[in-house]
């Protein structure tokens, strides 16, 4: 899939509507510097530092929708509590929709509290867990509000989502009912599934997306190769009657199987620093996609994305879609440089134009880079957000300086210019002015030196025509390519005539 697809599809998601149902909790964070054993107990004495509260389970789902730039209805409960208070604090300044979640007096608000020891005050290590819950059914009453909180902004909704922790929520019959009225109404249903050998609650569901360990306790097999999740996948599909089966494979991607396609999605090696929340990542990017009237496999697609950005993070936590914009970016120029030619050119800059990026060209031999060059291209930059530059070839430049030059050739200038972290894009012209290659950038400024006020700025009337600026450049006194060159000759003209 083309990385201007992707892009174009995380750029225009819009702001679809996800009405999410599931396990609402409280990830309670304690860190407290490492500092000695107990005298009372083989164990380490921490000394708190901070405490920090956030969202987990369907809770991190819903952050995860908002960041994304989606609306989310959430549907489920919270004890009558202080947790429950402080977790419906948080929903409501992540602007979640609460009114579906029932405030309960029978039973805690599911906490999970996490002691973190730091070592140097900084090095974060997860010491120990503490749950505070309760997976008891609800009541005959409770489950009929839901279902009425479910069924008011069903209408209103792109997609639902049903994200069980296996903590008493999602229980058969309230499941089956939650499928089918949705179904009803042409409401795809995502379901990310607990860790169990029976899904039978979820056939008729649109998709589900378990995870290695999930899917293979499912199944009743093992799954270690790609074959084995491919039969998985079909396996799952084809038992619960799913339009798409999804399998998460951790560090290799994703797997699925659909009516149309069944296909293993790899992804890159990460650095995995905690995986808490990736299955979160993963449901929320999909729907997202999915609501805004992606493809599965483009929505798989930058799901993968998503879920190894966070990855990297500590605990759970949110991608943005500029984190997911600048992952895309960062691998496509991977693949294909900063160094194009007329024709691939155009379509890098069409996209930063419609992220209303400002295009600045200028063009040049830039045979032996010095200060000068360098000054000269960090001024381009502070004109706009995209540098590109215009390089003259090898035989515009022996037109242009005589035969003796270009010191270097053109590709080993092109890539000294690639490696400025001010210059975004290379690219290399024939003629003996660049004119015809600023009619193709049409950039936003035009930025050329000084010393060329009087000679008359070739491209100056189209740009300006519409719209555009030229700029000049106030250059290094001293340093230019031509007098290295001769600096150079000089010297070496001399050590000639010693010897």
């Amino acid at each position: 899939m083309s990385y201007t697809h992707l892009l174009k599809t995380i750029t225009r998601l819009g702001s679809p509507k996800v009405l999410l149902v599931g396990d609402f909790m409280l990830d309670s964070y304690i860190y407290g510097d490492a500092l000695r054993i107990s005298p009372e107990a083989p164990v380490q004495v921490l000394k708190v530092v901070k405490r920090d509260y956030c969202g987990g389970g369907a809770s991190s789902v819903a952050a995860d929708v908002l960041t994304l730039g989606a609306q989310c209805v959430c549907v489920g409960t919270v004890g009558n509590d202080a947790n429950g208070r402080r977790l419906m604090d948080i929903l409501t300044t992540m602007n979640a929709d609460t009114r579906g979640i029932l405030t309960l007096d029978n039973r805690p608000t599911i906490c999970k509290e996490r002691i973190i020891g730091l070592a140097q005050h900084r090095h974060r290590q997860q010491l120990l867990r503490v749950d505070e819950e309760c997976t008891d059914p609800l009541s005959a009453s409770d489950y009929t509000q839901l279902l009425d909180a479910f069924q008011s902004h069903l209408t209103e909704c792109d997609v639902v989502c049903l994200q069980d922790y296996n903590k008493g929520l999602l229980q058969e019959d309230f499941c089956r009912r939650l499928i089918r009225a949705a179904r009803k109404a042409n409401k795809p249903v995502l379901v990310d599934p607990p860790l169990g050998q029976d899904y039978s609650k979820f056939a008729g569901a649109t998709l589900m997306t378990p995870n290695r360990k999930e899917a293979s306790t499912a199944v009743g097999f093992a799954i270690e190769t790609i074959d084995d999740a491919r039969r998985a996948a079909v396996a799952l599909r084809d038992r619960l009657a799913m339009e798409a089966a999804v399998i998460t494979l951790d560090k290799e991607g994703v797997y699925y199987c659909s009516a149309d396609a069944a296909e293993h999605l790899p992804t890159i090696p990460r650095t995995v620093y905690d995986v808490t929340g990736a299955g979160d990542m993963m449901l929320a990017m999909t729907a997202v996609a999915i609501a805004a009237g992606a493809d599965l496999r483009t929505a798989l697609q930058l799901a993968n994305i998503a879920g190894g950005l966070e990855v990297e993070k500590f605990g759970v936590a949110t991608v943005s879609v500029d984190e997911i914009v600048n992952e895309i970016l960062t691998r496509h120029r991977g693949k294909t440089g900063k160094i194009h030619d007329r024709q691939t050119l155009p379509m890098e800059l069409d996209y930063h134009r419609k992220q209303h990026e400002t295009i600045v060209f200028t063009n040049g031999c830039f045979d032996v880079l010095h200060r000068g060059h360098i000054e000269y291209l960090q001024f381009c930059k502070r004109q706009g957000d995209i540098v590109v530059v215009g390089l003259n070839s090898d035989s515009s430049v022996r037109q242009l300086k005589g035969p003796t030059r270009p010191i270097n050739n053109q590709h080993d200038r092109a890539a000294l210019l690639a490696a400025l972290e001010c210059v975004d894009y290379v690219t290399i012209f024939d003629e003996p002015d660049p004119l015809n290659l600023i009619m193709a950038v049409r950039p936003d400024v035009l930025v050329k030196g000084a010393d060329w006020a009087q000679k008359g700025v070739i491209g100056r009337e189209f740009v300006e025509s519409y719209g555009g600026r030229v700029e000049l450049a106030q250059l290094v006194e001293g340093k230019s390519s031509t007098l290295t060159i001769e600096k150079m000759n000089a010297e070496k003209t001399a050590q000639n005539k010693e010897v």
